[in-house]
């Protein structure tokens, strides 16, 4: 697989202003030329595990973060996280949990299951934008994860 087909970014989010927001901030600040958008848990469960659309990836290749929303459609974000860090081949991979959820028991549930960061989606555009940011520098340049 060539360097130009491993996803750095996963983004596992529903919510079609919030997949642009995010983008938008990653793509202003050059943090990732290589980012997968998906719409529902389902879906970031195929990609992860090469499975359905993407049975022709091969699983060891990222992404280098996955970036999830808790509520989703089809299997919530719970469960994606769940199953990440549950198969030896992705449980290294860092999960940030970016969710307008503040409630405590998902803030729990989420470190419990290994989440490696959780956070509270701001409203405001500029907020957000500058949340985003933050999140790709750390985890894309200052992040040291082990190699495999």
């Amino acid at each position: 697989m060539s360097g130009q087909d491993i996803v750095e970014i996963l983004l596992v989010e529903d919510n079609p202003d919030d997949v642009e927001l995010t983008l938008h901030a990653l793509r202003k600040h050059n943090l990732a030329n290589r980012i997968e958008v998906v719409r529902d848990g389902a879906e970031a469960l195929e990609f992860l595990f090469a499975t359905g659309a993407y049975a022709g990836r091969n699983v060891e290749n990222g992404p280098r973060v996955i970036l999830l929303d808790l509520k989703l459609p089809k299997v919530d974000g719970l469960e994606v996280l769940r199953r990440v860090k549950a198969d030896p081949r992705t449980r290294r991979i860092p999960v940030v949990m970016l969710t307008s959820s503040r409630e405590e028991r998902d803030i729990v549930e989420s470190y419990s299951l290994g989440v490696n960061s959780y956070i509270t989606k701001p409203v405001d555009f500029d907020q957000f934008t500058e949340a985003v940011r933050q999140v790709g520098l750390y985890w894309l340049l200052l992040n040291q994860p082990p190699t495999l």
